[in-house]
């Protein structure tokens, strides 16, 4: 690849995607939100980053837009990056831990979102189950 302006060779890196999901603590459990899009199934809200946007911002506009929900930024929890996390790209996904209140609504990305308890997870898309096993694990 060249540059535009001066024509030198710019090398053209294949990185990983930056996405943020959200760990959503309600007093009756945790948010997921099922998927409308592939690959479907279960997850914990979030998504991809925005360019010029902070990994904060992503998290809570991905939380309002997938379920409804204003959501307080408690603490970052770890990052996940291994290569097949998502069937789509590699992703490397921050995850947050955010507390909320109200009643959770699926919107944009989610057919419908809900609360649920460490002993009634259903079956998760991406790696969400491991993330959950670790917050889980750490947090109890």
């Amino acid at each position: 690849m060249q540059c535009h302006q001066c024509g030198a060779d710019i090398p053209v890196y294949k990185n990983p995607t930056p996405t943020v999901d959200i760990i959503i603590e309600l007093d009756q459990g945790i948010v997921l939100i099922e998927r409308k899009n592939p690959p479907f199934g279960w997850a914990l809200p979030g998504g991809f980053v925005d360019y010029g946007e902070s990994f904060e911002e992503a998290a809570v506009r991905e939380a309002k837009e997938e379920t409804g929900l204003d959501v307080t930024l408690v603490r970052q929890f770890h990052t996940y990056s291994h290569h097949d996390r998502d069937q789509r790209q590699h992703t490397a996904s921050t995850v947050f831990i955010a507390t909320a209140s109200g009643i959770p609504v699926g919107a944009d990305d989610a057919k419908q979102a809900q609360v649920f308890m460490r002993d009634t997870l259903p079956e998760l898309a991406f790696d969400h189950a491991r993330i959950l096993h670790d917050y889980f694990i750490k947090r109890y």
